[in-house]
């Protein structure tokens, strides 16, 4: 029988965890960068709205990471799909779910 993990490198699920837990310091640090070039164009230029423009493309940014971050996660999951361990569960559904607790 061979082993499936020969070709992961030894670290692999540590990264994926760590790039996970930079999803949220990535949208910090997008609208940091962006009150940033906004506030630096509000100073070369005078005008109020393009600080807001530089906040903007922040939360722009921020979103875009968003975006990205789930469409990683959701090819991830889509590969379980074919995995015999979650093979009745995808056929069948979660049953557990099912009771309403809130009847007692």
């Amino acid at each position: 029988m061979e082993d499936n993990n020969t070709n992961k490198p030894k670290h692999q699920d540590k990264i994926v965890a760590l790039d996970s837990l930079s999803l949220g310091i990535s949208i910090v640090a997008a609208i940091i960068i962006g009150f940033g070039i906004g506030y630096g164009l509000k100073q070369l230029t005078g005008y109020t709205w393009t600080l807001w423009l530089g906040i903007a493309w922040g939360i722009a940014a921020a979103i875009v990471n968003v975006y990205r971050a789930y469409k990683r996660a959701q090819k991830v999951y889509e590969g379980m799909e074919n995995d015999p361990r979650y093979a009745y569960r995808a056929k069948h559904g979660d049953k557990s779910f099912d009771k309403d607790d809130d009847e007692d």
